[in-house]
């Protein structure tokens, strides 16, 4: 974690979408970090992953088949891993906290009315952010200005939905995506990249989610600064 304080202002933290860590690693990261340096927090699976998800394997967590969990679910288990995140949220000062949902959370009445009640019955003074997969734009754009949550997009797939202050990128390879989250990044795609960043107002999130983004992020950071990568 030292070396991205170094080479960076600000860090999407993915342990605790994943299994969050403890309170006291969590200060130690927030303690260790420059002053003026951010976190965002992308919130624990268990309130966006059905048990079935593989992602749950990777984390080295087993859940039953029947286990109340994801997709925004009223239950004890949904809201008390926001609980955790929102203590993570909390401790490393997090201005944004990411909710990413899976394919498999589609564009149906039951999802939209969870998501609903979900989003009504929390707050803790950062700013909500969603990622959705294959929703259309009025939905997403008519549920983000309803809930008052940051649409997260990949802009080389699409643009968000609705206008905020606050536009949150989440990069994941190659445009439009073939090849994931092996694509390695040209200067023209950053290029690219750095011309549409300028264009926005407010506060921008550029993060990079492929298998080359630490070198893609000093790349794009050296050409919107227009410095040498260290």
């Amino acid at each position: 974690m030292k070396k991205y304080f170094e080479l960076f202002v600000v860090v999407e933290v993915q342990k605790t979408f994943y299994n969050p860590p403890s309170p006291e690693t969590l200060r130690n990261w927030r303690v260790s970090a420059p002053s003026g340096f951010e976190f965002t927090v992308k919130a624990w699976q268990l309130i966006t992953h059905p048990p079935s998800s593989p992602t749950y394997r990777k984390a080295g967590l087993k859940l039953n088949a029947s286990s109340q969990v994801g997709f925004f679910k009223p239950t004890r288990e949904v809201f008390d891993a926001w609980e955790r995140t929102r203590e993570a949220c909390t401790i490393l000062g997090a201005r944004v906290c990411v909710f990413q949902t899976p394919r498999s959370f589609k564009e149906t009445p039951e999802n939209i009315k969870n998501m609903k009640e979900f989003f009504s019955s929390i707050s803790d003074g950062v700013e909500f952010a969603w990622e959705p997969r294959g929703w259309s734009p009025e939905t997403v754009k008519l549920l983000c200005e309803e809930l008052k949550i940051l649409h997260v997009v990949d802009p080389f797939n699409t643009l968000p939905a609705t206008q905020s202050e606050t536009v949150y990128f989440r990069l994941h390879g190659s445009p439009p995506g073939k090849k994931l989250y092996r694509y390695k990044y040209t200067e023209s795609d950053l290029a690219w990249l750095a011309g549409e960043v300028k264009r926005l107002s407010g506060r921008v999130y550029v993060m990079f989610n492929n298998v080359y983004m630490k070198e893609d992020a000093l790349k794009f950071k050296s050409i919107i600064f227009q410095q040498p990568p260290p």
